[in-house]
């Protein structure tokens, strides 16, 4: 059981993805339910491996989510680049403390 690359992952498709991650499911609950009878693992390293690869499959895919999402609001902004209704300048605001705000 090799380790899965992040490269590799990003250049598969979202199907072959899923399909990678419910095969991997699979094969954890496997190994997971043969140490739980007490059996010895063939590979001690193998429910290591197999829940980095789906952690690694996890954080990709949530990658690709965000970078889905963000990429329509990019084109909403203004042409400035900068958030409408925020401040840019802060430098006349003064930080208020807590002994300050009793006087």
């Amino acid at each position: 059981m090799a380790l899965l690359k992040p490269k590799d992952l990003r250049a598969m498709r979202p199907e072959d993805i899923r399909a990678r991650l419910k095969e991997l499911g699979v094969e954890l609950m496997h190994e997971r339910g043969v140490a739980a009878m007490g059996g010895a693992p063939a590979s001690p390293g193998k429910i290591r491996a197999l829940r980095t690869n789906i952690a690694r499959i996890h954080t990709i895919m949530l990658e690709q989510e965000r970078a889905a999402k963000a990429a329509p609001a990019k084109d909403k902004r203004p042409e400035g680049g900068k958030k409408p209704g925020k401040a840019s300048d802060k430098k006349g605001k003064k930080s208020v403390g807590k002994k300050e705000e009793k006087k």
